[in-house]
């Protein structure tokens, strides 16, 4: 009977070990739980801000992409607009001489004119040999 009742003992001593084991492992598994909840609704919240700044950058960049290609537009008219322009200075450059020596050729013209109003008789003076009709002069 000694026996039995220290066999009894130990099984009651065992079963509330076991009690006491589960309550706090159903303590642990419930704050687990609790934590998990708690770590999924901060990563769904995370998770939606971050697709919302990731939508504002793919807008921003769409934004970007777009001036940049209304830039480079502006960039080419620019760039044809400074070859026209340098085109014209090349012309300007390379037919100055003769510019010159046409307006130096009015001038002259005016200068004459100038004086035969004034009273100035060039009828006797020959300023070029004319050959246009009578072959050379």
């Amino acid at each position: 009977i000694a026996m039995i009742d220290l066999l009894v003992k130990d099984l009651d001593k065992e079963m509330t070990v076991a009690e006491t084991e589960e309550k706090e492992a159903q303590k642990d598994y419930e704050t687990m739980m609790q934590e998990s909840a708690e770590k999924r609704a901060a990563d769904s919240k995370s998770l939606t801000e971050k697709e919302g700044v990731k939508a504002d950058t793919e807008a921003e960049l769409q934004a970007e992409t777009e001036g940049k290609a209304a830039a480079g537009k502006e960039l080419m008219a620019t760039m044809q607009y400074i070859a026209s322009l340098h085109a014209e200075c090349d012309w300007l450059v390379q037919y100055y001489d003769v510019r010159k020596e046409a307006r130096a050729g009015e001038i002259d013209s005016i200068v004459k004119a100038k004086a035969v109003l004034s009273g100035a008789d060039f009828a006797l003076v020959q300023t070029r040999a004319r050959s246009f009709l009578r072959g050379s002069a």
